[in-house]
């Protein structure tokens, strides 16, 4: 469950911290006193998209964080260690998103993927919005919906996972049928290009070392020139060269040594210099024997170079490219030469693909069916308690074509309901009735929260619409829903606010020169003085506050 919430610098909320409790808990306040915020807070915490434009004015960051208690939710724990994140069984999760846009997210003090943050929240809570009812109608939704109830979300992965490796395999099968038609004059072009390339034989390192040697080749007169200059200074030149300079230095600070032994030192120095610039004239006079100055060479390296180049061209790739090409041109040969055994395998496996596809479809078809008779049933109870007695709902599944099989297999859903005794089914999108279209709205989430294991349900204003009795009814089965897990409630209706077992309220504050939003638990006086407010508007009356306290009171001997 949702132990505590902290939002800071969101909106128009400076800094709120909120504790909860478990059972049925409510928001109230008046209209636009910031009661979705926190309900839209709750989303962004669990991974909801978010930009900059919910950071408060003038503040750098917002910031929301959530703890949980997982103790008694294995699959949490479980994902939590999958994903190395789990922590003496905490489980707190926070979100920052910065002026410039930029988001963070954090579990257990770990910095995660907004998408990490979001599997994790699915596991943790689920909110209904007040605008559901408008997506009812919405054949994606109800399918989403009956799957949810059945807890078909297994079979409907796996279904979907088949359904793209068929297509796939399918998509594989039709390019190689398109290429039959050109196949033979695609083989002999392949063929040309091949035997071209075989004939160009270009061997690993081969271009690269052509080149080096080119570099050498056109620069042998320069390289020779400077090698004999250097060789000359280091010891040919009879005068003054290197060597003999060094060997001059060295016995005269050699004479010195017998005088002061700290000239040891520079001795070993200049023993050591003539050690090697005696290697570096070898190794020069060995580098000058090396340098090609044959002209045959040079036009051999050259030509062989430029048909490189040509091949290259020709191809519209490097030089570099030739010896990869080469192997991608001679499997496609290969995969052309055995195309039709190629496509005999491929025609299999696009049978047995489909196969697998449609035994998974059909499986999920059977469920849906089965899961659709109890959710019918159910949503129909519900409806009689919701203000609708007589009334009918009806989840019809029936079969896609042959040929319109689709990812989430090849059933066609659709809610259907009668309002009212003696009218038949009709479907959900063509309800007229606002309140009617609500009050389903409710029933179906509820019903369908009933087939899930989330322990926390948020659900804001999805009983607007109705008032009245149906109120206290939908109150009721808000409440019986959270004697088995933690519901979050934001409410206008009075009815549906006496029974929870902790209210809170949201209020606007303002200076005149900044505007926040503040969030206060309320004691039994306060909640009698909120549950007036509701029901009375402006004007509050001595009746209206007995009148609260009434329904407070009556509240509490329906929940004892």
């Amino acid at each position: 469950m949702l132990i505590s919430l902290q939002i800071r610098d969101f909106a128009i909320v400076d800094q709120i911290a909120v504790e909860f409790d478990p059972g049925m808990t409510v928001l109230t306040g008046e209209t636009g006193a910031g009661k979705s915020i926190l309900v839209d807070a709750v989303g962004l915490v669990l991974g909801e998209r978010g930009g900059s434009q919910l950071v408060r004015g003038g503040a750098k960051r917002a910031e929301f964080s959530a703890e949980f208690d997982v103790s008694a939710l294995p699959e949490v724990r479980d994902w939590l260690e999958a994903q190395a994140l789990d922590q003496d069984g905490a489980c707190l999760l926070r979100r920052v998103i910065g002026a410039d846009g930029r988001s963070r997210a954090f579990i257990n003090g770990n910095a995660v993927t907004v998408q990490q943050l979001k599997s994790l929240g699915e596991l943790l809570l689920d909110i209904h919005g007040q605008h559901f009812h408008q997506s009812l109608g919405r054949r994606p939704v109800q399918r989403d919906l009956l799957d949810y109830f059945g807890e078909l979300q297994d079979t409907r992965r796996q279904t979907e996972a088949s359904f793209e490796k068929w297509q796939l395999l399918q998509e594989r099968l039709d390019k190689l049928r398109a290429a039959d038609a050109d196949q033979a004059s695609r083989l002999d072009l392949l063929e040309f290009q091949l035997q071209e390339l075989v004939a160009l034989d270009v061997k690993e390192g081969e271009l690269e070392s052509l080149q080096a040697e080119r570099q050498k080749l056109r620069n042998s007169g320069t390289l020779a020139d400077g090698v004999a200059t250097a060789l000359s200074s280091l010891s040919e030149d009879d005068a003054r060269n290197a060597s003999s300079l060094l060997a001059e230095a060295a016995r005269s600070v050699a004479s010195l040594v017998e005088y002061d032994n700290e000239l040891e030192p520079v001795c070993e120095l200049l023993d050591s210099a003539t050690i090697q610039i005696a290697e570096a004239t070898d190794a020069l006079q060995r580098y000058g024997d090396t340098i090609d100055m044959d002209p045959a060479r040079r036009d051999w390296v050259e030509d062989r170079l430029d048909a490189m180049q040509s091949v290259a061209r020709k191809h519209r790739v490097t030089a570099e490219e030739l010896r990869p090409l080469s192997d991608k041109l001679r499997a496609e040969h290969d995969e052309l030469s055995h195309a039709e055994e190629r496509g005999r395998e491929l025609e299999e496996q696009v049978t047995q693909t489909s196969t697998a596809y449609r035994k998974l479809a059909a499986t999920l078809s059977r469920e849906r069916k089965k899961a659709a008779k109890d959710f019918s049933a159910a949503v129909t109870e519900a409806m009689a308690g919701l203000g609708m007695p007589g009334g009918v709902f009806e989840v019809h599944v029936s079969a896609l074509p042959e040929s319109a099989a689709r990812p989430w297999g090849v059933d066609d859903i659709d809610f259907l309901i009668s309002a009212n005794p003696g009218q038949p089914p009709m479907p959900l999108s063509r309800v007229a009735s606002g309140g009617e279209l609500s009050r389903m709205s409710l029933a179906i989430q509820v019903i369908a929260s009933d087939g899930s294991a989330i322990p926390t349900m948020v659900f804001d204003e999805v009983d607007s619409g109705i008032g009245g009795r149906v109120a206290e009814m939908v109150g009721r089965r808000l409440r019986e829903l959270g004697a088995n897990r933690q519901v979050l409630c934001v409410t206008h209706l009075p009815q549906v606010a006496s029974l929870a077992d902790q209210h809170f309220r949201i209020s606007k504050v303002t200076d005149g020169k900044a505007t926040r939003t503040g969030v206060s638990v309320l004691g039994k006086e306060e909640r009698i003085e909120e549950l007036a407010r509701m029901l009375g508007g402006v004007e509050i009356t001595q009746k209206t506050i007995e009148h609260a306290a009434e329904m407070l009171a009556g509240a509490a001997r329906k929940r004892a």
